[in-house]
């Protein structure tokens, strides 16, 4: 973003970025700028502009060592999770940066994330592979895997948090990788980009009613309700949500728990009430942040996985986005 004489922040062309960053001219290394799309608010990201990137990642595969991508922080962590799903496998750094403050003030944050992003992306291991071969977050001195990370902040330059996950690179002086945290791709990279958006998400809260239930759950016409629970994946003792759960499950909607606490995650036999989820068949999902929940599910229904089979793939690590 660029910051107006009127103080208001909007996209800039990524074209400025050389002239903004001249740093970038003493890397060792061949830099290429691709333009998705009209620069655009990350609050305007959903899945088609996901699509279109993985589309040009899968194209410029071969070409290119690995790639940097200049997104908002505001959707960043859900552009992250949906790539590491689309391109599972895709064996080469795609490391997503940004900035919290526009890069044409003083003390943005923005050159150095961009910097050290492209450096990170540059790293080899002896073989001459690449060292980071994984959809990643890069923030204020961290590497993050990019479907294990979320916004936390609005205004610290440490934006973005992994609770459940370690940190993958810790920068200061030296690049410190964390080797025995980083995925270990294997060799069936195939690209199906199709993502089906049809979900919910439903936050618990005190007071909730059955009509609201109801309506979201039942009525929406969505094929999977990601519901938002308290804690370890509890929900309160209402009578009527075990019948609109068994209801939804008769018409073959998906419904998967998520905790409404961004660190731990989901352990649904802890208490009676999230025994009753886990009993109603209702998906548990684990230590996945909101963001990979939502992205994940996505993409199972984009490719086609209802019933049994998107709930075994949902269940299982499919590009270390889940631990429990």
């Amino acid at each position: 973003m660029i910051q107006s004489p009127e103080g208001d922040l909007s996209p800039f062309n990524f074209d400025e970025v050389l002239r903004q960053v001249p740093e970038l001219n003493q890397l060792d290394c061949d830099i290429e700028t691709i333009q998705a799309w009209e620069p655009l608010d990350s609050s305007d990201i959903n899945h088609n502009h996901w699509i279109k990137l993985a589309d040009i990642l899968n194209e410029n595969r071969d070409q290119y060592d690995g790639f940097v991508i200049l997104h908002g922080t505001d959707t960043m962590a859900f552009t992250a999770s949906a790539l590491s799903f689309i391109l599972k496998d895709f064996s080469k750094p795609i490391i997503l940066t940004g900035s919290q403050l526009p890069i044409g003030v003083l003390r943005s944050d923005g050159r150095e994330n961009l910097i050290t992003s492209i450096e990170l992306v540059l790293c080899r291991l002896d073989n001459e592979a690449p060292a980071i071969r994984e959809v990643c977050v890069y923030f204020e001195n961290k590497l993050f895997r990019g479907n294990r990370v979320f916004k936390r902040s609005s205004q610290a330059f440490e934006a973005f948090s992994s609770p459940n996950y370690p940190i993958l690179v810790d920068v200061g002086v030296h690049l410190d990788i964390h080797h025995e945290y980083t995925l270990k791709p294997r060799d069936h990279y195939f690209f199906d980009p199709k993502m089906n958006s049809q979900i919910a998400v439903l936050k618990f809260f005190p007071g909730i009613d059955e009509s609201f239930l109801r309506n979201v759950i039942l009525n929406s016409g969505r094929n999977a309700i990601i519901l938002q629970t308290y804690g370890s994946g509890n929900v309160p003792k209402l009578e009527f949500l075990s019948d609109i759960l068994d209801d939804a499950r008769d018409k073959g909607v998906l419904i998967i728990n998520a905790s409404q606490c961004p660190g731990g995650g989901v352990s649904q036999p802890a208490y009676a009430s999230s025994r009753m989820l886990r009993h109603a068949g209702v998906l548990s999902a684990g230590d996945m942040t909101l963001e990979a929940t939502i992205t994940k599910t996505m993409w199972l229904l984009g490719q086609g996985k209802q019933g049994k089979v998107f709930e075994n793939l949902f269940m299982e690590n499919i590009v270390g986005e889940r631990t429990i």
